[in-house]
């Protein structure tokens, strides 16, 4: 068979590209070796995480904090079962969303692992071992990437896991232990916190959230340790392993730790082996990144790569916008995707979210800047749905008055990020930001004052 183009993996960048180019008229075949579409953001990762989180933040909501707005709930329980169908049910719904919409646009799904086979040819290996080679002239790489194992860590899926494991506990552990103070490690371990598992998280470095400005980060540490994490910074992992019904951590310097379940969420690398890269003349990074120049193309003619498998931010939407721009490059079209103003959101609570550039990278850039910060607890609205914690941080060119980077830590930070990357995106300076006319009460007002604190000139602090 043969087509226009042909996408190999069905993640975030591979089936939104797939759609974008039938959009513009190509006959498009797309390669996945898994049942359903959507990745592992969809199957295993983003999604089902984020929806153990609304559940599990429910329930601490109802144990903790409805008493403060008179709703009393008396004894509240929860059942996993429920909770893990939701989570499941919720994936599903939006799993058969995108096989509608690969009907929709006509697109043919090619079950199967596919791998480059020479030029203009992919090979699609079906799970009964049968091998297709489907033909193109166009053929991207979106093939994504998988969790990072340290060495020591010996992964055997039930008491020593990644996230994918995690998100599939089919009882709450006594103790867990997370190895990795980043975005999923905070994230799963804060679910599982709240259904009554005693977390340790073991960081390497001495802080967490690597990449988010420090400041916010800080602050965070502080809260999640308030709310019962036990976060430990500066410690290395040697080894991990089952041991009888759990398992044992073994930390340089320290005792080992005895735990039920260990959640290894130490970064994640391209899923760039195995895929016939050596077919075409395509040599991977020393990290195993595809290089490509800014329309997506890779060394080798007729073929493209984006999502996880190149360079820039390891996010779904990132590897959604790679997949719009380098289909419309391919197209003749004019193309695009800014690196510099991807959002980054962590769902704990408070949520977390950034885009631009932290205080410490302008710092040891030499940019001369100002900073405006405001905190949620002068903002009304955040009075009156009881989340004044956390702050808007904006940092604006000292010249310019251009915006540079914003960052926010409290209610609703993954929705508040879109007016920031929004405004960025337009060149908008702090004035630009402080001068609309934000409705009240809303949580927006927020980011309208820390923007006027750039400027000294906060009405609400």
């Amino acid at each position: 068979m043969a087509h226009d183009l042909v996408v190999i993996g069905g993640g975030p960048g591979g089936y939104v590209a797939a759609i974008r180019a039938a959009q513009l008229g190509m006959n498009v075949g797309i390669v996945e070796k898994e049942a359903r579409l959507g990745g592992t953001c969809l199957r295993v990762g983003c999604i089902p995480s984020k929806a153990l989180l609304e559940s599990s933040h429910k329930l601490e909501m109802a144990r903790h904090d409805l008493g403060r707005h008179g709703v009393r709930v008396g004894d509240v329980s929860f059942d996993l079962a429920t909770m893990m169908r939701r989570k499941d049910d919720v994936v599903a719904t939006l799993t058969r969303g995108i096989d509608a919409l690969m009907a929709k646009n006509g697109i043919t799904r090619h079950a199967g692992a596919g791998r480059l086979a020479g030029a203009g040819r992919v090979e699609v290996t079906a799970s009964d071992g049968r091998s297709t080679v489907v033909e193109s002239p166009r053929i991207i790489l979106a093939v994504g990437s998988r969790s990072v194992v340290l060495p020591g860590v010996d992964v055997d899926g039930h008491f020593v896991g990644t996230s994918t494991e995690a998100l599939s506990f089919d009882a709450v552990p006594g103790h867990l232990v997370v190895i990795g103070g980043g975005y999923i490690g905070l994230e799963l371990g804060t679910v599982w916190r709240r259904l009554g598992a005693t977390v340790t998280v073991l960081e390497y470095a001495e802080r967490i959230l690597a990449g988010i400005d420090a400041e916010i980060a800080a602050e965070a540490l502080a809260l999640f340790r308030k709310q019962g994490l036990d976060i430990r910074l500066g410690v290395p992992v040697t080894r991990a392993r089952a041991d009888g019904n759990g398992a044992v951590v073994e930390c340089e310097g320290q005792p080992p730790i005895r735990c039920d379940r260990v959640l290894a969420a130490t970064g994640r690398r391209p899923a760039t082996d195995g895929i016939g890269l050596e077919t075409v003349g395509i040599a991977v990074d020393p990290g195993g990144f595809i290089p490509v120049d800014a329309h997506f193309r890779t060394s080798a003619p007729g073929v493209w790569a984006i999502g996880d498998c190149v360079p820039g931010p390891m996010l779904a939407h990132k590897a959604e916008e790679d997949g719009v721009a380098c289909v419309e490059g391919i197209a003749g079209k004019w193309s695009h995707a800014d690196y510099d103003l991807v959002p980054a959101v962590v769902f704990t609570h408070p949520e977390i979210a950034a885009v631009g550039r932290t205080e410490e990278q302008l710092v040891a850039a030499g940019v001369a800047f100002r900073k405006g910060v405001f905190p949620f607890r002068a903002n009304g609205r955040a009075r009156t749905i009881d989340e004044t914690t956390g702050k808007v941080k904006v940092l604006a060119d000292a010249t310019t008055d251009r915006v540079l980077g914003i960052h926010i830590i409290g209610p609703a930070a993954g929705d508040l990020i879109g007016e920031a990357a929004a405004a960025m995106a337009f060149s908008a300076t702090a004035e630009d930001i402080a001068r609309v006319c934000h409705a009240h009460p809303t949580l927006p007002e927020a980011l309208k004052e820390a923007a006027l604190a750039v400027d000294g000139r906060a009405i609400h602090a």
